[in-house]
């Protein structure tokens, strides 16, 4: 029985990804419904947590966008890549790795994408070298922000069991990893794929009117637009705030408040909810951003979205785990302990379903942690809750091959032949590699 209800559940994940976004969440809440009232499974909590960080997160991002800031950020990125064109396929994935890693969410790469390209053709390289390697740095970086749902949920749950695992350790290990997985994608990309002037597909694009127009004409940038002084101080604001967010992390007596008589330390996750709110408040009054532009802007779209995908996700498939660990676990915990790398696949394979690392990490870190695993491995293989680059119906992998106009960025005639595979498998795997190494070190 539980393994026809284990293939329910990916019955329900595999539904709803084919609607992806909010799809993936009510599609979800029909599983979630079969589970509890038809298979007479007891229903977990919600999964509230992820769910206020992302919504906190989103929010201050989003009333950074409104302001300027992340215009203003853009900006910076482009006039580094035209700076040094010749290097744009080391450069791009490094630009969005770093914007990720401030901003807590890829979403906010969609302006640089087309500059990216831009910037490659006109230096005659192929497109499909930055822009793909750009968009997956982008996503792999989730796990070494410091206010990404994912880091501030592993920090939650292993720091209740080991105190002394704090914000900065998580990101000793998974930044170096991160950042080496970026770099070792960006180096793969170097000379993958023919060059332009060998390409056939690109030639006979060039061959075709009304394609020929669009390449010609496909010059885009951020620099031809006047930002206000409040787009600098906002970014300037943003970037206090992740400091004293670490900062609060590094000296828990920061935290203290007396419960009862008792010193007790505000968990982090609250403490990143508060500073993050907090922080879209500053913003929203310093630089007197109209408060009806925030909802507007694209952080703020994809982050709902996110909302929405994780509550119905997380919490369909915790009630099945949570149902079915007592019977899984003696077989589960006996393979993992003997191969404890597994882990790694199982993450991996969870993430290619549900588009999510928080939600990966929501459903699948308690369940590493009652099999025995210990943190620092947990943390190590946290850079493979990032999968969703395998099927590519991510909305940043679609944008960035509809960015490219001569067509060297694409899905693949057989669909898993995409510009995203090897640069996403090199980069989770690398980071993997080096976290573990890092991990030993640190944790």
């Amino acid at each position: 029985m539980l393994y026809f209800e284990f293939a329910f559940l990916l019955l329900m994940l595999y539904l709803g990804s084919r609607f992806g976004g909010i799809g993936l969440g009510v599609v979800s809440g029909i599983g979630l419904v079969v589970e509890v009232f038809l298979l007479r499974m007891p229903p977990t909590k919600p999964p509230i947590v992820v769910i206020m960080i992302i919504i906190a997160v989103v929010t201050c991002t989003s009333v950074l966008e409104a302001a300027g800031g992340l215009k203003y950020m853009l900006q910076i990125a482009e006039r580094i890549l035209r700076r040094h064109p010749k290097r744009v396929t080391l450069l791009a994935p490094l630009i969005t790795y770093t914007m990720t890693v401030l901003l807590g969410t890829g979403h906010a790469v969609y302006a640089i994408m087309p500059v990216i390209g831009d910037v490659a053709l006109r230096k005659g390289i192929r497109p499909e070298r930055p822009m793909a390697a750009a968009s997956v740095a982008c996503q792999l970086a989730i796990t070494g922000s410091p206010i990404s749902a994912a880091v501030v949920y592993y920090l939650a749950k292993l720091s209740a069991v080991q105190p002394d695992i704090n914000l900065l350790r998580i990101l000793t290990v998974t930044i170096p990893g991160t950042l080496g997985g970026t770099l070792l994608l960006s180096l793969y990309s170097l000379r993958r794929g023919k060059d332009l002037t060998q390409d056939r597909a690109y030639q006979r694009r060039l061959k075709d009117p009304v394609w020929s127009e669009k390449i010609r004409n496909a010059s885009a940038t951020t620099l031809d637009e006047h930002l206000p002084a409040s787009a600098r101080q906002s970014v300037i604001y943003f970037l206090i705030t992740l400091a004293i967010i670490v900062l609060i992390a590094l000296w828990p007596e920061i935290r203290t408040v007396d419960v009862g008589g008792t010193e007790t330390a505000v968990s982090m996750s609250a403490v990143v909810q508060m500073l993050m709110l907090a922080s879209g408040g500053f913003i929203l009054l310093a630089t007197r951003t109209p408060v009806s532009s925030v909802p507007q802007g694209t952080v703020f779209r994809s982050g709902m979205v996110a909302v929405i995908a994780i509550f119905g996700i997380a919490w369909m498939s915790d009630t099945y785990f949570q149902h079915a660990m007592p019977s899984f676990k003696q077989g589960i915990t006996l393979m993992i302990q003997t191969h404890p790398w597994t882990f790694a696949l199982a993450l991996f394979a969870v993430s290619v379903v549900i588009n999510s690392q928080a939600a990966t990490a929501r459903m699948l870190l308690p369940v590493g942690m009652a099999m025995g695993l210990t943190p620092h491995l947990l943390i190590a293989l946290m850079p493979a809750t990032y999968a969703y680059f395998f099927i590519p119906n991510y909305p940043t992998d679609i944008a960035t091959a509809n960015f490219d106009v001569t067509g060297t960025t694409k899905i693949g005639k057989y669909y898993f032949n995409h510009s995203f595979m090897l640069p996403g498998l090199i980069g989770v795997i690398g980071a993997c590699c080096i976290g573990y190494a890092m991990s030993l070190i640190v944790i």
